[in-house]
């Protein structure tokens, strides 16, 4: 039977900003993605007996219902009436719960995967609209590159590349948000804000030509539960890094640096820590390493 095997790669918040609680009780963001070269592996293989079956090197995630591969692979298979039993194997390098996307990249390349596997070709906002069942992260994935992402995160919009980048990512030992948590922090403050500006507004305000600029409204209140992650924002910031920030809801924290060499020595100070040395991942690189030409 068919196989393949893709990378799911991480992402990055360069602009994260909450407008507001919505009447869902979710909240409305306003926020740029930047996927980036930190990626895990899935393999997906038909097979003849049914089902799903998922394994994973990371003995901490569940394999069952729980896991958004699977997840994603039951919508699939229910949605477009698919009797081919699926096998998955998942590698996993991206840390959990650190804001960085990892378990919304899993489901987003699942979905890729076995419509490559399958040679389907939903309408594109059927695809998306699956997506955004599964994560309000999913749909970006589909994406890649650079996005400006609004609503809960799922309406996604393209936006120009930004030039390449290299960033040092710290992923602090033995400290996870909750991203629930997190947003349950947010709440009294948000209501108090004014009116947010138009989609196009905001896009002429905080992307013209991307040249620095990294804002998280998260950063606040996860610093004042977490002050670590401060303490290594700050410490990116002296050891090189032209601009830093909380990754998402945290608890990673990022650094853009503005060479490889530079990075490379910053990462070596953190040796307590998990530390990545990434780039930033343009839009057409993530259509290539997934096959994105074959379905949108």
């Amino acid at each position: 039977m068919r196989s393949l095997c893709l990378p799911c790669f991480a992402k990055v918040n360069l602009r994260l900003h909450i407008v507001g609680r919505r009447p869902d009780g979710y909240h409305e963001l306003r926020t740029i993605f930047q996927t980036i070269s930190l990626h895990d592996e899935l393999e997906l293989e038909l097979r003849r007996a049914p089902g799903i079956q998922l394994e994973c090197d990371d003995p901490s995630l569940p394999t069952g219902r729980e896991n958004l591969v699977y997840r994603a692979l039951h919508l699939l298979r229910r949605e477009l009436a698919v009797k081919t039993g699926v096998y998955a194997r998942l590698r996993k390098r991206i840390p959990v719960g650190r804001g960085l996307g990892g378990g919304s990249s899993n489901a987003a390349v699942a979905l890729i995967g076995l419509l490559r596997l399958l040679r389907r070709r939903p309408p594109v906002p059927r695809l998306l609209a699956w997506a955004a069942r599964l994560g309000a992260d999913v749909p970006f994935f589909l994406l890649g590159g650079t996005a400006l992402g609004i609503g809960r995160g799922e309406q996604v919009f393209p936006l120009p590349d930004m030039p390449r980048r290299t960033l040092v990512v710290v992923s602090p030992s033995g400290l996870s948000v909750n991203t629930r948590e997190a947003y349950g922090w947010l709440a009294p403050r948000l209501t108090k804000r004014p009116a947010d500006p138009t989609v196009f507004t905001f896009c002429a305000l905080c992307w013209k030509r991307w040249s620095g600029g990294l804002a998280n409204d998260f950063e606040p209140v996860v610093f004042r539960r977490h002050p670590r992650l401060r303490v290594l924002r700050r410490a990116l910031l002296r050891r090189g890094a032209a601009e830093a920030a909380l990754a998402g809801s945290g608890s990673a924290v990022f650094g853009v640096f503005p060479n490889p060499a530079q990075a490379r020595r910053a990462a070596l100070l953190f040796p307590d820590d998990r530390v990545f040395v990434v780039q930033t991942i343009a839009r057409e690189t993530y259509r290539r390493a997934l096959g994105l030409h074959e379905l949108l």
